[in-house]
């Protein structure tokens, strides 16, 4: 048997079914095979014969006749030939249908040898694919089913993929080929991948959504390690503040800007949002001082004498 850990290529044996009871049924069907062609040729040879009789009983019911015509032959002489003839033709039709049954029968023979030799090739386990077994479920003696699990677990050309669950609201946002920064416990730095897949069904019971993504260097992970992934749906240049600084009345986003130490509160309009930091498209412009933090405690009109940040808007 193949073990967890080995390389394998495509069409492989892994591992190999026994084969004594298939061969035991091969043989047998191999006995069928020939009495069926046997019978056919039984058959052939008594259509031959049946034919024979036919046409003799036919040529001597035509003499009769011309006898009684001329009445050098009785009628009951006619009778006996003329019916002769009838059943020579009858046995000529049941030999037909017995011929017809042998070539059924061979026909049934030769399906029941081509199922058991694709049975048989099927006792060799072959790998789908080229790859890495990471699981091995098969045992040395057990019974082989359909419904139990999968005798060998691939990754196929070794490679791994990361499937994320996503929040329903995020899924419309994802697409393939988006960039994504991975992140897995126990690591210090990320790996880097892009969405391969997002499935098209939502889980009823979680809510949740599924996206497959590809790794692109996959070297250091294991199978069935938790992984987190951020995946950029967007990305432009502009104008960014923390989100902290935005506030929100009757539905419009507003912040607090600093001109020449004097507050005023001006309405703006936010796009898309990247960790503590969200665009603004419309209502500030580059060089803009902006509350940060503490707006609960600054009025619109107050005087103030702000900190300034490391970086002003960018």
């Amino acid at each position: 048997l193949a073990d967890v850990g080995d390389i394998v290529a495509k069409d492989q044996v892994l591992a190999t079914l026994s084969r004594s009871t298939l061969e035991l049924q091969e043989t047998e069907a191999f006995a069928s095979l020939a009495s069926a062609r046997a019978g056919i040729a039984q058959g052939e040879a008594q259509l031959v014969e049946a034919e024979a009789a036919e046409a003799e009983a036919r040529r001597v019911a035509e003499r009769t006749e011309k006898l009684r015509e001329q009445g050098t032959a009785p009628q009951a002489q006619l009778d006996n030939a003329t019916a002769a003839a009838t059943s020579a033709a009858a046995r000529v039709t049941v030999a037909l249908e017995g011929l017809e049954a042998a070539r059924a029968q061979l026909a049934l023979a030769e399906a029941r040898l081509d199922n058991i030799r694709l049975q048989l090739s099927r006792t060799d386990v072959k790998a789908p694919v080229a790859g890495k077994i990471i699981a091995r479920n098969a045992k040395l003696g057990a019974v082989a089913t359909a419904a139990g699990e999968p005798m060998f677990v691939i990754v196929r050309d070794g490679e791994l993929e990361l499937r994320a669950d996503v929040a329903e609201a995020d899924v419309l946002r994802l697409a393939e080929d988006q960039p994504a920064q991975l992140r897995a416990v126990g690591m210090a730095s990320s790996m880097t991948g892009h969405v391969r897949l997002v499935e098209p069904t939502i889980n009823p019971q979680t809510r949740l959504g599924r996206a497959r993504i590809a790794i692109d260097d996959e070297a250091a992970l294991r199978s069935g390690m938790y992984v987190e992934a951020e995946v950029t749906v967007a990305a432009r240049e502009g104008l960014a503040v923390p989100l902290t600084a935005l506030a929100t009345s009757n539905g419009n986003l507003s912040v607090l800007r600093v001109v020449d130490g004097v507050v005023e509160r001006v309405e703006v309009k936010a796009g898309i949002r990247e960790g503590a930091h969200v665009e603004i498209l419309e209502g500030l412009s580059a060089g803009d001082q902006v509350v940060a933090k503490a707006g609960a405690f600054v009025r619109a009109g107050d005087r103030i004498n702000p900190v300034l940040a490391a970086d002003k808007l960018n």
